[in-house]
Protein backbone atom coordinates (compact mmCIF):
# COMPACT_ATOMS: atom_id res chain seq x y z
CA UNK A 1 0.00 0.00 0.00
CA UNK A 2 1.03 3.56 -1.09
CA UNK A 3 1.78 5.60 2.46
CA UNK A 4 0.59 8.79 2.03
CA UNK A 5 2.36 12.09 2.82
CA UNK A 6 2.54 13.16 7.27
CA UNK A 7 0.37 16.10 6.49
CA UNK A 8 3.13 18.33 8.57
CA UNK A 9 5.15 18.16 5.64
CA UNK A 10 2.16 19.24 2.98
CA UNK A 11 0.49 21.58 4.88
CA UNK A 12 3.06 24.48 4.74
CA UNK A 13 2.88 23.78 0.65
CA UNK A 14 -0.79 23.83 0.23
CA UNK A 15 -0.99 26.90 2.29
CA UNK A 16 1.53 28.89 0.43
CA UNK A 17 -0.12 28.23 -2.96
CA UNK A 18 -3.56 29.41 -1.39
CA UNK A 19 -2.27 32.30 -0.19
CA UNK A 20 -0.32 32.89 -3.63
CA UNK A 21 -3.83 32.64 -5.42
CA UNK A 22 -5.54 34.74 -3.05
CA UNK A 23 -3.41 37.86 -2.83
CA UNK A 24 -4.68 40.72 -1.17
CA UNK A 25 -7.80 40.86 -1.90
CA UNK A 26 -9.10 37.32 -1.76
CA UNK A 27 -11.32 35.71 -4.59
CA UNK A 28 -12.73 38.88 -6.34
CA UNK A 29 -15.21 36.81 -9.09
CA UNK A 30 -16.44 34.30 -6.52
CA UNK A 31 -17.12 36.87 -3.67
CA UNK A 32 -18.80 38.98 -6.30
CA UNK A 33 -21.01 36.30 -7.93
CA UNK A 34 -21.82 33.07 -5.80
CA UNK A 35 -24.22 34.16 -1.92
CA UNK A 36 -22.30 33.57 1.05
CA UNK A 37 -24.40 30.58 1.94
CA UNK A 38 -24.81 28.38 -1.34
CA UNK A 39 -23.67 24.82 -1.13
CA UNK A 40 -22.88 23.01 -4.14
CA UNK A 41 -21.56 19.67 -5.03
CA UNK A 42 -18.74 19.03 -7.62
CA UNK A 43 -16.88 16.36 -9.01
CA UNK A 44 -13.20 15.44 -9.72
CA UNK A 45 -13.29 14.13 -13.34
CA UNK A 46 -10.43 12.94 -15.11
CA UNK A 47 -10.44 14.16 -18.87
CA UNK A 48 -8.07 11.91 -20.15
CA UNK A 49 -6.80 7.95 -19.03
CA UNK A 50 -4.14 7.59 -16.38
CA UNK A 51 -2.63 7.40 -12.99
CA UNK A 52 -3.58 9.08 -10.02
CA UNK A 53 -1.88 10.92 -7.27
CA UNK A 54 -2.30 14.06 -4.95
CA UNK A 55 -5.80 13.52 -3.77
CA UNK A 56 -4.58 14.47 -0.06
CA UNK A 57 -3.15 17.06 -1.25
CA UNK A 58 -5.99 18.35 -3.41
CA UNK A 59 -8.20 17.57 -0.18
CA UNK A 60 -6.21 19.86 1.79
CA UNK A 61 -6.58 22.64 0.00
CA UNK A 62 -10.30 22.62 -0.18
CA UNK A 63 -10.25 22.17 3.71
CA UNK A 64 -8.00 24.55 4.54
CA UNK A 65 -10.46 26.71 2.41
CA UNK A 66 -13.43 26.00 4.45
CA UNK A 67 -13.20 23.20 6.66
CA UNK A 68 -17.15 22.47 6.38
CA UNK A 69 -16.25 20.82 3.04
CA UNK A 70 -16.11 17.28 2.66
CA UNK A 71 -13.83 15.53 0.13
CA UNK A 72 -14.67 11.76 -0.84
CA UNK A 73 -12.74 10.26 -2.51
CA UNK A 74 -14.27 7.51 -5.67
CA UNK A 75 -10.10 6.40 -6.56
CA UNK A 76 -7.09 6.38 -4.03
CA UNK A 77 -3.23 7.47 -5.22
CA UNK A 78 -2.13 4.61 -7.93
CA UNK A 79 -5.83 4.28 -9.21
CA UNK A 80 -5.46 3.72 -12.65
CA UNK A 81 -8.63 5.40 -14.37
CA UNK A 82 -10.39 5.93 -17.54
CA UNK A 83 -11.45 9.01 -19.04
CA UNK A 84 -14.32 10.31 -17.56
CA UNK A 85 -13.69 8.52 -14.25
CA UNK A 86 -15.23 10.56 -11.19
CA UNK A 87 -12.14 10.86 -9.01
CA UNK A 88 -13.21 12.13 -6.30
CA UNK A 89 -16.82 14.29 -4.85
CA UNK A 90 -16.63 17.82 -2.90
CA UNK A 91 -19.70 19.01 -1.20
CA UNK A 92 -19.77 21.96 0.98
CA UNK A 93 -19.93 26.59 0.90
CA UNK A 94 -19.81 26.97 -3.26
CA UNK A 95 -17.49 29.98 -2.27
CA UNK A 96 -15.06 27.98 -0.76
CA UNK A 97 -15.15 24.95 -3.74
CA UNK A 98 -14.25 27.43 -6.70
CA UNK A 99 -11.99 29.20 -4.37
CA UNK A 100 -9.64 26.48 -3.47
CA UNK A 101 -10.35 24.83 -7.55
CA UNK A 102 -7.36 25.83 -9.05
CA UNK A 103 -4.98 24.92 -5.98
CA UNK A 104 -6.21 21.67 -5.66
CA UNK A 105 -6.27 20.72 -9.42
CA UNK A 106 -2.78 22.04 -9.93
CA UNK A 107 -1.59 19.90 -7.23
CA UNK A 108 -3.61 16.52 -8.31
CA UNK A 109 -3.55 17.28 -12.78
CA UNK A 110 0.78 17.81 -11.76
CA UNK A 111 1.29 14.82 -9.57
CA UNK A 112 -1.05 12.64 -11.43
CA UNK A 113 0.83 13.43 -14.68
CA UNK A 114 3.83 12.10 -12.56
CA UNK A 115 2.52 8.71 -11.93
CA UNK A 116 1.17 8.51 -14.84
CA UNK A 117 4.13 9.17 -17.14
CA UNK A 118 6.11 6.42 -14.59
CA UNK A 119 3.34 4.20 -14.81
CA UNK A 120 4.29 4.45 -18.65
CA UNK A 121 7.86 3.55 -18.01
CA UNK A 122 7.56 0.91 -15.73
CA UNK A 123 5.16 -1.01 -17.74
CA UNK A 124 7.24 -0.70 -20.61
CA UNK A 125 10.01 -2.48 -18.70
CA UNK A 126 7.82 -5.34 -17.47
CA UNK A 127 9.71 -8.62 -17.13
CA UNK A 128 12.41 -7.28 -16.10
CA UNK A 129 14.23 -6.42 -13.25
CA UNK A 130 15.05 -3.30 -13.24
CA UNK A 131 13.31 -0.13 -11.05
CA UNK A 132 11.92 2.47 -12.85
CA UNK A 133 13.68 5.50 -10.12
CA UNK A 134 13.50 9.43 -10.41
CA UNK A 135 16.23 11.30 -8.85
CA UNK A 136 16.55 15.27 -7.45
CA UNK A 137 15.35 17.04 -10.83
CA UNK A 138 12.66 18.01 -9.43
CA UNK A 139 10.19 21.50 -8.89
CA UNK A 140 11.82 23.51 -6.41
CA UNK A 141 9.78 22.90 -3.00
CA UNK A 142 7.89 20.07 -4.40
CA UNK A 143 10.49 17.46 -4.74
CA UNK A 144 8.63 15.14 -1.45
CA UNK A 145 5.25 15.69 -3.67
CA UNK A 146 6.92 14.81 -6.92
CA UNK A 147 9.13 11.72 -5.71
CA UNK A 148 5.79 10.55 -3.52
CA UNK A 149 4.12 10.61 -7.14
CA UNK A 150 6.74 8.31 -9.07
CA UNK A 151 6.13 5.93 -6.14
CA UNK A 152 2.00 6.27 -6.87
CA UNK A 153 3.46 5.26 -10.51
CA UNK A 154 4.91 2.14 -9.64
CA UNK A 155 8.16 3.84 -9.12
CA UNK A 156 10.86 4.13 -6.96
CA UNK A 157 13.15 6.87 -5.50
CA UNK A 158 16.94 7.75 -5.87
CA UNK A 159 18.55 9.98 -3.37
CA UNK A 160 15.87 12.60 -1.71
CA UNK A 161 18.69 15.06 -1.35
CA UNK A 162 22.57 15.68 -0.95
CA UNK A 163 22.71 14.39 2.59
CA UNK A 164 21.09 10.35 1.52
CA UNK A 165 24.52 8.80 0.27
CA UNK A 166 27.43 10.29 -1.76
CA UNK A 167 27.07 10.35 -5.36
CA UNK A 168 30.33 10.91 -6.76
CA UNK A 169 30.02 12.84 -10.48
CA UNK A 170 32.00 13.78 -13.31
CA UNK A 171 32.91 17.32 -11.63
CA UNK A 172 33.69 15.48 -8.47
CA UNK A 173 36.23 13.65 -10.20
CA UNK A 174 37.75 16.63 -12.46
CA UNK A 175 38.47 18.65 -9.38
CA UNK A 176 39.79 15.36 -7.00
CA UNK A 177 41.90 14.75 -9.81
CA UNK A 178 40.50 10.69 -10.96
CA UNK A 179 38.07 8.21 -9.48
CA UNK A 180 40.07 6.59 -7.57
CA UNK A 181 41.18 9.71 -5.36
CA UNK A 182 37.42 11.01 -5.40
CA UNK A 183 36.27 7.21 -3.78
CA UNK A 184 38.84 7.58 -1.49
CA UNK A 185 38.07 11.11 0.19
CA UNK A 186 34.43 10.09 0.09
CA UNK A 187 35.07 7.12 1.92
CA UNK A 188 37.38 9.03 4.78
CA UNK A 189 34.88 12.06 4.88
CA UNK A 190 31.74 10.23 5.44
CA UNK A 191 30.59 7.50 8.03
CA UNK A 192 30.29 3.98 7.66
CA UNK A 193 26.51 3.65 6.84
CA UNK A 194 26.91 5.98 4.17
CA UNK A 195 26.25 4.55 0.90
CA UNK A 196 29.00 5.78 -2.05
CA UNK A 197 27.71 5.23 -5.49
CA UNK A 198 30.27 6.65 -8.44
CA UNK A 199 29.28 7.56 -12.11
CA UNK A 200 31.34 6.47 -15.13
CA UNK A 201 31.23 7.11 -18.93
CA UNK A 202 33.33 3.91 -19.89
CA UNK A 203 34.23 0.66 -19.15
CA UNK A 204 38.10 1.46 -18.31
CA UNK A 205 36.41 4.11 -15.63
CA UNK A 206 34.22 0.96 -14.38
CA UNK A 207 36.79 -1.12 -14.19
CA UNK A 208 38.74 1.41 -11.72
CA UNK A 209 35.90 1.99 -9.83
CA UNK A 210 34.97 -1.72 -9.31
CA UNK A 211 38.92 -1.95 -8.43
CA UNK A 212 38.57 0.69 -5.77
CA UNK A 213 35.27 -0.11 -3.96
CA UNK A 214 32.02 1.13 -4.00
CA UNK A 215 28.31 0.22 -3.60
CA UNK A 216 26.38 1.55 -6.76
CA UNK A 217 27.87 3.04 -10.07
CA UNK A 218 25.99 4.99 -12.47
CA UNK A 219 26.55 3.82 -16.09
CA UNK A 220 25.96 7.06 -17.41
CA UNK A 221 24.82 7.79 -21.53
CA UNK A 222 25.90 4.32 -22.07
CA UNK A 223 25.01 2.58 -25.35
CA UNK A 224 23.13 -0.95 -25.29
CA UNK A 225 25.82 -2.25 -26.38
CA UNK A 226 28.06 -0.87 -23.29
CA UNK A 227 25.66 -1.13 -21.01
CA UNK A 228 25.79 -4.78 -21.46
CA UNK A 229 29.11 -5.33 -21.01
CA UNK A 230 29.18 -3.67 -17.97
CA UNK A 231 26.70 -5.63 -16.72
CA UNK A 232 28.81 -8.29 -17.27
CA UNK A 233 31.94 -6.63 -15.21
CA UNK A 234 29.86 -5.70 -12.30
CA UNK A 235 28.74 -9.28 -11.82
CA UNK A 236 26.21 -8.64 -9.16
CA UNK A 237 29.16 -6.74 -7.14
CA UNK A 238 27.34 -3.73 -6.92
CA UNK A 239 24.55 -1.63 -7.81
CA UNK A 240 24.40 -0.87 -11.41
CA UNK A 241 22.28 2.21 -12.36
CA UNK A 242 21.71 3.04 -16.28
CA UNK A 243 21.03 6.99 -16.91
CA UNK A 244 20.23 9.30 -19.84
CA UNK A 245 17.80 10.40 -21.95
CA UNK A 246 15.57 7.32 -21.11
CA UNK A 247 12.03 6.93 -22.44
CA UNK A 248 9.27 4.42 -22.49
CA UNK A 249 10.20 3.58 -25.84
CA UNK A 250 13.98 3.21 -25.23
CA UNK A 251 13.47 1.73 -21.84
CA UNK A 252 12.75 -1.72 -22.37
CA UNK A 253 16.01 -2.73 -24.71
CA UNK A 254 17.77 -0.95 -21.57
CA UNK A 255 16.31 -3.11 -18.84
CA UNK A 256 17.23 -5.59 -20.80
CA UNK A 257 20.55 -5.31 -20.77
CA UNK A 258 20.11 -6.35 -16.80
CA UNK A 259 20.91 -3.06 -14.64
CA UNK A 260 19.18 -3.15 -11.45
CA UNK A 261 18.23 0.60 -11.71
CA UNK A 262 17.08 3.12 -14.70
CA UNK A 263 16.79 6.65 -13.34
CA UNK A 264 14.91 9.32 -15.21
CA UNK A 265 15.31 13.19 -14.68
CA UNK A 266 11.98 14.16 -16.75
CA UNK A 267 9.52 11.82 -14.67
CA UNK A 268 9.43 14.68 -12.08
CA UNK A 269 10.71 17.86 -14.30
CA UNK A 270 9.04 17.53 -17.44
CA UNK A 271 6.09 14.97 -16.83
CA UNK A 272 2.65 16.20 -18.43
CA UNK A 273 -0.04 17.10 -16.55
CA UNK A 274 -2.91 14.33 -16.60
CA UNK A 275 -5.77 16.88 -17.60
CA UNK A 276 -8.67 16.37 -14.70
CA UNK A 277 -11.90 19.02 -13.88
CA UNK A 278 -14.26 20.26 -11.49
CA UNK A 279 -17.66 20.09 -12.39
CA UNK A 280 -20.35 21.21 -11.08
CA UNK A 281 -23.56 18.62 -10.37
Amino acid sequence: MLTPLPHIMVEPLVRSALLEDLGLGGDLTTNAIVPADTEATMSLVARQEGVIAGLDVAALAFKLMDPRIAFEPVHHDGSHVASGATIAIVRGPARALLTAERVALNFLCHLSGVASATAAVVAAVRGHKAQIVCIRKTTPGLRALEKYAVRAGGGSNHRFGLDDAVLIKDNHIAIAGDIRTAIALAKAGTGHMVKIEVEVDTLDQLEIALATGVDAVLLDNMSVEQLSRAVAMVDGRVITEASGRVTAATAPAIAATGVDLISIGWLTHSAPILDIGLDSE
